[in-house]
């Protein structure tokens, strides 16, 4: 009898269990606070915001790993380890690296910023820093259910030596061309500097801290009101910024709701275009459409407001922020395409921006790069030297023609047999039709020669194929420029 009444609560327990909706999770986090830069002026709020954070996502249920005043290599290694850690966890796994302290972008990369880094031109920032690509793609090399990374590190560049030459703030990357299941959030607008704060946090930490403590609420509501009260207490100086790739719902502070749990996937969110947009705005007071567009944060929600509204202060910070959006995303383009042609036309776009100095650079960066060449058979003719335009070669069936041996009837046959001639095969349109005449390709606006391909004069007929030949092949190679994943994770830049 004992044993049928354990059985059937054990049952019981078993179908309860399985009825609830709430999936298990591992939740990790990784939490860095820059603050004591050595060649620098300190900021003396990272290191508050970490903490803070950590304590707000331990609450949260995350394992919290909480560093300070990283140099590169230990900053290298915690990302390792960390990534070590979700793949030990599994990939049922919810992966947070919060980082508050300095971050630059330099030819279109962003990098965060170790506190040992002495820099004295560009160039040194990517052996100094940390690419935030390479954080991107550590953790997505490992599975997992989501990646969600808060940057708190579009403060001014400190730097003398770079300050006036590199871009300002942080480069576009969008989550929604790389790996599903990724959140990324800046705490302004890609381009734009964020402000330290006059208290013991950031104005975006501050922000992020109250609204994540609403049990239930999903990331990206949260982040809604994130933006908001951030554009509010720095007067429209600053607004953060984010892109997700989330397929699932994501609540920093679960609620008591089964219904309300993080568990299935998203409800699919319609976006509005600008036209409807404007309909929803038209007609009510200012402050509450500005209010609303900074909340949805989409370029829709900006032009329809700067068509509506142009009085100050609301209507010249929309246009400011939609301005800086364009150039920032004709730059993200601009970088990704990586020419001289798609450098060219941002400079004609906006000649005078602060990354004008960048775009130059990598212009003359890319002219000055080695010409590639092709190198084909080598064969009795002299070779062709690698040229910048091709010279006007003519035909050589005409010259070949008279002299080649093979024209001649076979000695000792006096009558040539009859063959039968074959139908010629049609060639494709789409096939190089194979001249004499040289070719000339364009490989990233280098003009390259390559050496004709002379015709091919077989044996004469009725006699086998006999001969000797000799061959030499020659292979090289050079790498330069961006070598390009997806848009938003770009490979490592080739010299």
């Amino acid at each position: 009898m004992f044993r049928h009444i354990l059985y059937a609560a054990l049952l019981a327990g078993g179908l309860l269990a399985g009825a609830s909706p709430v999936r298990a999770e591992n939740r990790l986090a990784l939490v860095i606070g820059q603050s004591a830069y050595r060649v620098v002026t300190a900021l003396p709020n990272p290191a508050n915001d970490a903490k803070a954070m950590a304590q707000l996502l331990g609450d949260a249920g995350f394992e919290v790993t909480a560093a300070a005043d990283l140099s590169q290599r230990d900053l290298n290694r915690l990302v390792g380890d960390f990534a070590a850690r979700i793949a030990a966890k599994g990939p049922d796994t919810v992966a947070l690296v919060f980082y508050a302290g300095h971050g630059l972008q330099i030819d279109g990369e962003n990098y965060l910023i170790p506190v040992d880094i002495d820099p004295q031109r560009e160039a040194d920032i990517p052996l100094q820093a940390v690419r935030l690509n390479d954080v991107l793609n550590t953790l997505n090399s490992v599975p997992s259910r989501m990646r969600i990374l808060l940057l708190d590190a579009c403060r001014n560049n400190p730097f003398p030596a770079i300050n006036s030459t590199a871009g300002h703030g942080l480069a576009l990357v969008d989550t929604k061309t790389g790996a599903p299941g990724t959140f990324l959030s800046y705490s302004t607008s890609p381009g734009a500097e964020a402000e330290d704060g006059s208290g013991a946090n950031s104005p975006y930490t501050t922000a992020l801290l109250q609204a994540a403590r609403e049990p239930g609420l999903p990331i990206e509501e949260a982040f809604k009101r994130v933006r908001l009260a951030v554009n509010k207490v720095t007067e429209g100086r600053q607004t953060p910024w984010d892109s997700s790739s989330l397929t699932e719902d994501f609540r920093f502070i679960a609620t008591s709701d089964p219904a309300a749990a993080n568990a299935g996937p998203r409800p699919v969110v319609v976006k509005r275009t600008v036209e409807e947009w404007k309909r929803t705005l038209q007609g009510k007071p200012t402050e509450l459409a500005h209010e609303m567009i900074v909340g949805d944060g989409s370029v829709a929600a900006y032009e329809a407001f700067v068509a509506i509204y142009t009085a100050p202060p609301y209507g010249p910070e929309a246009r400011a922020w939609l301005d800086l959006h364009d150039r920032m995303a004709a730059w993200n383009e601009a970088v990704l395409i990586n020419t001289v042609a798609s450098y060219q036309a941002f400079l004609d776009r906006y000649p005078n921006s602060d990354l004008t100095p960048t775009a130059r650079k990598l212009i003359e960066r890319l002219r000055n790069r080695p010409v590639l060449t092709r190198v084909a058979a080598v064969s009795s003719a002299p070779a062709v030297p690698a040229v910048q335009s091709a010279p006007s070669i003519a035909p050589t069936n005409a010259a070949i023609g008279p002299t080649c041996p093979c024209a001649a009837p076979p000695p000792g046959n006096k009558e040539t047999k009859k063959v039968e001639e074959k139908p010629t095969k049609k060639r494709d349109s789409d096939q190089p039709r194979r001249t004499g005449r040289p070719h000339v390709r364009d490989f990233d606006d280098v003009v390259v020669y390559e050496p004709p391909v002379r015709p091919y004069y077989g044996p004469p007929v009725g006699v086998p194929p006999v001969g000797i030949g000799i061959g030499i092949g020659i292979g090289g190679g050079y790498g330069g420029g961006y070598t390009r994943g997806p848009a938003n994770f770009p490979g490592r830049r080739g010299y």
